[in-house]
């Protein structure tokens, strides 16, 4: 993942991977009426007042118009640490529906009619459970960015690490590659560990699985925590609570290693982690933060010396006990 045409190859994936998700985000904004408020007013509003005046919860606003704006449908400036929201000339011509060029009815055909309809276009039988296919999801995920990320801060002083949800085990895999002195427990859910178990393959025995659920059962020690993908999972309060936990179990001198999308400090990207955070809206009750958010929960846990590096798509950020 270091030469530029890898890069470049990679963005075209990603903007394929996720067309149906930034149209969907388009067109949800337009059918709350989102752009035909914004042209009325014809001043920026706050997201607030724009959620007010729509009925629709603070939260979900707030995501849908910062994923808005770093799709440039929507543009934003700060004033007073509070973000006021406009449209783009795209939106003032296309988007509201109130707009003489308005493309909303084509919008709506594709919403509710067409891209419902492929969803049974892949003509195969299923015999995956969910979680296999998310696990699978996330291996291919580490097979591209795994070495990067373990490769962000030198663990080799680490001899003990725990990747907690680590599911089939991708990321260990890169660990053990990386860090020949190193063993590495996957911690996860019973019946995700048993399914990794029927694909796991490796030869060396230094990784070990171990069944837990990491916020009800005794978390085994270790020097180095791995979390991949699992904060953006939760609010605040249940960050906090896991964060606490394994600062009470981590080892001395050791940490814990976020590994996550990260917003731009003034919200207005990335792209892909803004629709990332849409998905978290409709799936669990996290969401997708900046680095000083992260750094605030690693702080109110107890750690104190936080390091973060940027990747070519997941930061790497290192809370040290």
């Amino acid at each position: 993942m270091n030469s530029t045409e890898d890069y470049e190859t990679i963005k075209t994936l990603f903007q394929y991977q996720h067309g149906y998700v930034i149209s969907k985000v388009m067109f949800t904004a337009s059918e709350l009426g989102i752009f035909d408020l914004l042209l009325e007013s014809e001043e920026p509003l706050t997201a607030s007042t724009i959620a007010q005046c729509l009925g629709t919860s603070l939260r979900g606003m707030e995501r849908l118009l910062e994923a808005c704006v770093s799709l440039k449908l929507l543009k934003m400036e700060r004033k007073n640490n509070e973000g006021f929201y406009g449209n783009t000339y795209l939106a003032n011509l296309c988007l509201a529906k109130s707009s003489p060029k308005s493309q909303y009815q084509y919008m709506k055909l594709y919403s509710e009619i067409v891209y419902p309809l492929f969803q049974d276009l892949p003509d195969v039988v299923r015999s995956e459970e969910r979680q296999q296919i998310f696990s699978s999801a996330m291996d291919e995920v580490w097979r591209l960015h795994g070495r990067e990320v373990m490769s962000a801060f030198d663990f080799s002083h680490f001899p003990v690490i725990c990747d907690l949800g680590g599911g089939n085990g991708a990321l260990a895999k890169e660990c053990i590659s990386l860090y020949p002195n190193s063993t590495v427990t996957i911690f996860d859910l019973p019946e995700v560990v048993e399914n990794a178990k029927k694909h796991f393959v490796c030869s060396e025995g230094r990784i070990t699985f171990q069944e837990g659920n990491f916020f009800k059962d005794p978390i085994p020690e270790a020097d180095l925590y791995i979390l991949s993908r699992i904060l953006c999972d939760w609010d605040d309060e249940k960050c906090v609570q896991l964060l606490t936990k394994l600062h009470k179990v981590c080892k001395p001198d050791g940490g814990v290693l976020l590994l996550q999308m990260v917003l731009n400090e003034d919200r207005c990207g990335p792209l892909q982690v803004h629709l990332l955070s849409i998905m978290m809206l409709l799936l669990t009750d996290g969401k997708e933060r900046t680095l000083s958010e992260y750094s605030a929960l690693f702080n109110k846990s107890g750690f104190k010396e936080i390091q973060s590096k940027k990747g070519s798509r997941y930061d790497a950020i290192f809370g040290r006990k």
